[in-house]
């Protein structure tokens, strides 16, 4: 069991333990080589998130692409662990449509609060939807008083590690943002 996976069984257990068949399906969906079988979690009725989240996220990691949908919206769930778990498994899906979604969550005003990991991710995966949602999202969130100034600080710090041009006036523009402005100027620094 890799570290990421060991991570999820330990946050989850608990939760599983508290349904009356929980712990047997727990130790079933950590144990099982069967794609089939985990697949068939993703699909089934009354079927609780933590399962879905163990076999969305071995699916994932197995680049079996029936977990995309399950991973997205993990994805953009309000617990930031969920959150991780997806983006380490969506990283690792290879599935061309993961881009995409996330920079749809990324550049959803809506969603800001839950926008961090899939910024990260977008990051990680280099698509080229990657620095116009980095920099679509950045902008929105310029304003010394936004309450997303994490979003905002990983966005630039993305922009900064893609070294790409386009992003040099957002990252001019948050040259004057009190929390932004250290690493608005460390991004600057490696742009082309």
């Amino acid at each position: 069991m890799d570290e990421e996976l060991r991570s999820l069984a330990d946050r989850v257990r608990d939760e599983a333990r508290s349904g009356p068949d929980g712990p047997a399906a727990y130790e079933r969906l950590l144990a099982t080589g069967d794609r089939e079988e985990l697949a068939r979690v993703l699909t089934e009725t009354e079927r609780p998130l933590w399962a879905r989240e163990i076999a969305a996220f071995r699916l994932g990691c197995a680049g079996d692409r029936r977990a995309f949908e399950t991973l997205v919206l993990l994805l953009n769930h309000r617990d930031p662990q969920r959150c991780v778990s997806a983006a380490y498994a969506l990283a690792r899906l290879r599935d061309p449509r993961t881009a995409r979604a996330a920079a749809a969550l990324a550049t959803n005003a809506l969603r800001t609060a839950y926008a961090l990991h899939p910024v990260r991710l977008l990051t990680e995966l280099r698509a080229p939807e990657t620095v116009p949602a980095l920099i679509t999202t950045l902008r929105g969130l310029l304003a010394p008083d936004n309450p997303h100034w994490r979003v905002a600080l990983a966005c630039v710090e993305g922009l900064g590690r893609l070294r790409d041009p386009r992003a040099r006036p957002v990252l001019e523009a948050a040259l004057d943002h009190p929390r932004l402005g250290a690493a608005a100027s460390a991004a600057l620094g490696r742009l082309a």
